[in-house]
Formats: structure tokens, sequence, C-alpha cells
């Protein structure tokens, strides 16, 4: 006999942690870069659509395939009998999918932490393996019967089972991945480099928060009886106090420690609270959720501040710390808070220590799988986008996307880069490059070479280019002693109507293409070493590198002295 209402829960469960996925896409596109937003929405969108049918026909069965301690079973396109698994009253369908969108949440966590260097064939292959083998066979050990279950192991939700291994795999996948370039100087201090659209950033927190009442709620798997409902209602509760409690806490961190609440920071507290709460929402009371909530706010910021300052090891989104550190965390705190059980509520260090060693023998499952799985990758297809097309943007290399935005001007990255710091290494740049030689030659009229610093002729160059040369730009300009200038956002395209891109198929003609226009007026630096500097940061030898005008100018009046002429472009203004 089948219960409407049980069915009906598990499914709203399904489609509310299935929205997870919109919330993931919002979050990590915020945080990271304009140029790559296409790219972080195709991995998001294939996490689901590689992990749906890969689950169903390797993943499930692994996971819930039978009763052995190490794995489930292996049952491609789940025919077996699973009758002895189902939640009272669901049908096998409805619970199907529920794990389903399970396993596609374990994946997509990795997405923020590789992102803006990762190929995308690679990243669909990751996806693939994590859905198959990884997540299924630990999942197996907590929900499927195996060993740690059967040891007392809990983890009602999967702050191990989900977010842990999604952390972990992140981990081992940015480690191997390496730092975006520009995130570390040659002392090995890292940039910050920010994401280019906070509102959406936190829009996908707030849709991520809003579905973990599925994630945790439905996961009861009923609403049948007194006792279910007021458990349901406990789990919400815990659930939403752990959030609040952990953005509270960390606002009032960062105020403390960097002199101002951080924003960006905050956001990902209330997601650490919630994969905190995860594990024993349904054993710990409010004010243990709270003391939950209280310990995610604080080591998150922590664990993010050590991951990039002390390992080196570069998470745009702080995937690592949000899933795997408070994954881990909220786990071991199940097994000291929990009412019934708890070591501090007189259990005993029993269950404290069975918390333990599932925690750190899923670490150590997915750290071993996931090194041979992304060093595999990493030494036959690759694993990295080459330099140039990471500092171009995934969206036009991979995808053939010119922009996320069009008709929007996009924000150009201002991470400091000059060449005598920007990289810890040098960084290779794959297939043929032009070189500025093959240029034609700019004819400069009316500034001739040989300006010395005696002259008090004034040039204005205003410079074109592509929003992804910015940065190499700044940095030759910066070599030459030109320390000045005005960056303006602009849109536009050339004679040839900008490069051929396609849309859906389709040829986009005249297409207003975002570029950057940088003025910079000079007197004591040469306007031919100028133009020198720019089209050897500049030239590619395609359609795009832009174009450069020399204007003369009459005069140049500093507000703040009154200075004139050469003294007016002289000092720090």
């Amino acid at each position: 006999m089948y219960s409407s209402v049980n069915t009906i829960w598990v499914l709203l469960g399904a489609a509310l942690v299935f929205f997870m996925q919109a919330g993931f896409a919002m979050c990590e596109a915020g945080f990271t870069r304009a140029k790559n937003t296409g790219n972080i929405l195709m991995k998001n969108l294939m996490d689901f659509s590689i992990g749906t049918p890969i689950f169903w026909l390797l993943g499930f069965g692994l996971m819930f395939g039978g009763s052995n301690a190490l794995i489930g079973g292996f049952d491609p396109f789940i025919l077996g009998d699973y009758s002895g698994i189902l939640p009272d009253g669901v049908p096998f369908a409805a619970f199907f999918i529920f794990q389903t969108v399970f396993c596609a949440t374990a994946a997509t966590i990795v997405s923020g932490a590789m992102a803006e260097r990762t190929k995308f064939v690679s990243y669909c292959i990751y996806s693939l393996m994590i859905s198959a083998v990884v997540y299924p066979v630990s999942g197996h050990w907590i929900w499927g019967g195996g060993w740690l279950s059967q040891l007392g192991f809990h983890d009602f939700a999967g702050s191990t089972a989900v977010h842990m291994v999604g952390g972990v795999a992140s981990l081992i996948g940015a480690k191997i991945l390496g730092p975006r370039i520009g995130k570390y100087d040659r002392e090995g201090k890292p940039r910050a480099i920010l994401g280019h659209n906070l509102p959406i950033a936190a829009l996908g927190v707030f849709i991520l928060w809003f579905c973990w009442f599925g994630f945790n709620g439905c996961s009861t798997v009923s609403m049948t009886g007194d006792e279910t409902l007021v458990a349901a209602g406990s789990i919400f509760v815990t659930t939403n106090m752990a959030a609040a409690v952990a953005c509270v806490t960390t606002m009032i961190f960062t105020w403390f420690r960097f002199k101002k609440p951080d924003v960006s920071m905050t956001f990902n507290a209330a997601l650490g609270g919630l994969v905190a709460i995860t594990a024993g929402c349904d054993m710990v009371s409010t004010a243990g959720a709270a003391i939950i909530g209280i310990c995610a706010g604080i080591v998150l910021p922590l664990a993010v501040e050590f991951f990039d300052k002390v390992l080196k090891i570069d998470d745009p989104v702080g995937a690592i710390s949000v899933h795997g550190v408070c994954g881990a965390m909220g786990t071991l705190l199940t097994g000291l808070l929990a009412v019934d059980g708890g070591l501090f509520y007189g259990g005993g260090t029993s269950f404290f220590l069975t918390q333990c060693l599932g925690v750190v023998s899923v670490i150590a499952w997915v750290a071993v799988t996931m090194t041979i799985i992304f060093t595999i990758i990493k030494h036959t297809v690759g694993l990295r986008a080459s330099a140039t097309e990471e500092l171009e943007g995934l969206d036009i290399h991979e995808h053939g996307l010119p922009t996320a935005y069009a008709d929007f001007s996009q924000a150009t990255s201002m991470t400091a880069v000059a060449k005598d710091n920007a990289y810890p290494e040098p960084v290779p740049v794959t297939g043929q490059k032009a070189t500025p030689d093959q240029a034609v030659p700019v004819q400069v009229v009316s500034a001739p070479s040989g300006i010395s610093a005696s002259d008090v002729k004034l040039s204005k160059v205003t410079i074109i280019c592509n929003q992804a040369k910015f940065e190499e730009l700044k940095g030759a300009m910066n070599d030459i002693g030109v320390t000045g200038m005005t960056v303006t956002q602009v849109l536009g395209c050339g004679i040839q109507k900008g490069k051929m891109e396609y849309y859906r198929g389709v040829p986009m003609t005249m297409n207003l293409l975002p570029k950057v226009q940088v003025d910079i007026v000079v007197s004591k630096v040469p306007v031919a070493q100028v133009i020198q500097a720019a089209k050897s940061a500049l030239y590619t030898g395609s359609i795009g590198d832009g174009k450069i005008f020399v204007y003369d100018v009459e005069d140049v009046v500093k507000v703040r002295t009154g200075e004139t002429g050469y003294d007016a472009l002289q000092g720090e203004e």
C-alpha cells in the first residue's frame, strides 16, 4: 500500500534538492569572473545531466544493491528488487529520483573550487566518475547498509555522505590543478580576484538556504505519525538556526578581524552552517544547532584563509571550507551534541569515536580515488586549460560564447598583474603565437620618437583592446614607467563587424563586443615607446586585437596644485 503523503513528501524533497543546482550555479557564477560565467553554468547543468543516467546505469546499484560491508552490488539499469530498502509507502521511482538529486549535489560542489581554469571535457569526465563510483561506494557505507551504518555511524542527510565527499574531491582537484594565473605573486602572497556579480551570488545562497529545508526536512522520507511530524518540524528549526547563527557569528568575527563585516564570507557562512547541521539535524536540540552554527561561523573564515594563504590552494568560491571542513566538523559535533547518545549528554565516547572513524575513512576513500581519477585525466586528455584560454576566458574558448552578458558592459578585473611579480613561475602558452613584428607598423605623425623628459609636448594615447588583454597591457605600461591611466568599459566592433560567432547555431552579425578603452597622457615617456609596449602586450594576429590612437594635447591642469603642462603629469595624481 502506497502512502500519498509520504510519496508527495519524498517527491517534494527531490524537487527542492534538484533546485539546489540553480543555487550552486548562481553562487559559483557570482563569485567568479564574468568571462567564465557560461562555463560555470554549463558545468552545473552537466553535473545533473551526466549524473542522472550514470547513477541509473551503475551508481544506484553500487549504493543500494545489497547489504555487503564494502559495496552494494552491480545492477546496471537497476533491474533488481529493492523493496526491502524502500521507505514505508513510497514507490521505487520516487525513492530513485530522491537519491539521484543527492548524487548530483555531491558532484556539483567541485565546480566552484576548480572554476576558471579547468578544461570542460575533463570536468565532464570527473563528473561521470564521481557519480558512477566515488559517491555511491561511500554512500553505501553510510546509507546503503555498509560497514559504517552497521557500526552506528549517523549522517542524517549528508554532511559527510554528500558534502564532505564533494569538499574532499574539491581539495584534491584544486591542488592538482594549481591556482589561477595571477592569484599568487612570486613571494606566494595571495591576491584577491573579485567575483563579478555579488547579487547573483547572494541569490544563489538564498536559493540554497530555501532548498535545504527539503534537503534535510524531506530526508525523513515520511510524514506519517505524530513522532515523524514532530521530527520534521524540529529538523526545519535546527536547520534554519544553524545557518542563521553561523551568519551572525561570521559577520561579527570578520568585523573584528578585518574592521569591516565581510559580505561574501558571511554568505559563505550561511552555507557552512547548513552543511554542518545536516548530519545531526534530527538528533540535536535547538541550542545544539546554535552551537554548531557558532562553530561553523568561526571555523569557516579561518579555513578559507588557511587554504588560501598557508596551503596555497586556490578555491574561488570556498567550496573546500564550506563543504569539506564544515561537513566533517558537523558530523563530529553530532557525536558530541546528539541529545540521545552524544558525549556531552552522557552517552559516552563510543558514538563520538564512530563518527570520527566515519569521517576519516570517507576522507581517505575520496582522497585516494579522486587523486587517481584527476591524475589520469591530467596525463591523458589534460586537466587544465591553456594560459591563453584562461586569460581570455573559458566562455569564448570552450563554448564559442563571446560573453554571457550580451548588450551589457562587463567590469575588468583590477587584480594587480605586473610582469615582474605576476606569476610564481613561468606560464607556458600552448600553440603558435604571432609576434608584434608581424603587425602593420603604426604611423605616428604628431608624436615622433625621441621625446625627452625636458620636452613639454603632451600627447594622448588611446588604446582600444580586448578585456582579457588588459592585465598584460597594464603590466607593460608599468614596465616602461607609465603609472597613470584612465580605463573605460566600452562596446564596439570594427569594420569587419567583429569575429564571427554563433549562438544556437545561428551566426551573430554586427555584434557589439565588450572592450576596454585606456587613455594615457604622456610627456616624459616617448609616445613611440608606449605604442611599441602596447603592441607587444596586445598583438595576437587575430581580429579584435584593438587599435591605438594618438592625439596632441594642448595643456593639462592639476586641480589640487594648479600645476600645468609637464609638471601636472608628475607625482602621484
